[in-house]
């Protein structure tokens, strides 16, 4: 049966209606989740900040009054080059001739170059100059002190040490009591282009024990 115009709605379609419209004007009152923007994670704290923060009650130390002097750095250490410069040493002061032969004769050994002075040799035979660097070498097998020789006078040439003993023991605490390092000692000075004279040391500088040797002056 139809229903014709102006014929007013049931209450109970009136009610329905009246729920749908609530419920479209709630929906449309709540924010829709699909649209929602995306939550945003905080930004990390300002580290220069948290830091003024916790130092805001600190108090500047007086000033000391002291000058800043810089350190200098230490020089590299060139490890393999000093590994080849010990080994030209021990190279170049070598053992070639007759030890037998040598520490036969007994005889007190002195040595000078060509064109030394005589009175600078008569002054190292009376002890005229004065001693400024020693080595003893007690106590060395023979390669020791070879190396050990050859490092000291190095040393003294760079410091400008002109006149230096060298302690190489008599020999009574070698095999047949023979002085076989004394007599090294005084074969390798003579391979030394430094070395310019040496000499048995006097009496109260050690007499047949050491030697006393005269060096090169060192180049400024």
């Amino acid at each position: 049966m139809k229903r014709g115009r102006g014929t007013a709605l049931p209450p109970a379609s009136l009610e329905a209606l009246t729920r749908v419209r609530r419920a479209l004007r709630e929906q449309a009152a709540a924010p829709d989740a699909r649209h929602q923007a995306p939550h945003k994670p905080r930004p990390p704290a300002d580290g220069a900040m948290l830091f003024r923060r916790a130092v805001a009650d600190a108090v500047p130390l007086p000033p000391s009054n002291r000058a800043e002097i810089p350190r200098p750095r230490p020089k590299p250490v060139a490890h393999q080059r000093r590994a080849d410069e010990q080994q030209v040493l021990i190279d170049a002061l070598a053992d070639p001739w007759d030890w037998e032969a040598a520490i036969s004769t007994g005889e007190e050994l002195f040595f000078s170059r060509p064109g030394v002075p005589a009175a600078a040799l008569r002054k190292l035979r009376r002890g005229g100059w004065v001693i400024k660097g020693e080595l003893d070498l007690h106590g060395h097998t023979g390669d020791e002190a070879r190396l050990a020789l050859a490092t000291f006078l190095n040393r003294c040439m760079r410091e400008d040490r002109r006149c230096v003993r060298i302690i190489h023991g008599k020999g009574h605490g070698s095999k047949n009591r023979l002085p076989v390092l004394k007599n090294k000692v005084r074969h390798w000075l003579t391979q030394r282009e430094d070395v310019l004279a040496f000499c048995q040391a006097r009496t109260v500088d050690g007499g047949a024990g050491a030697v006393v040797v005269l060096l090169k002056s060192s180049p400024r």
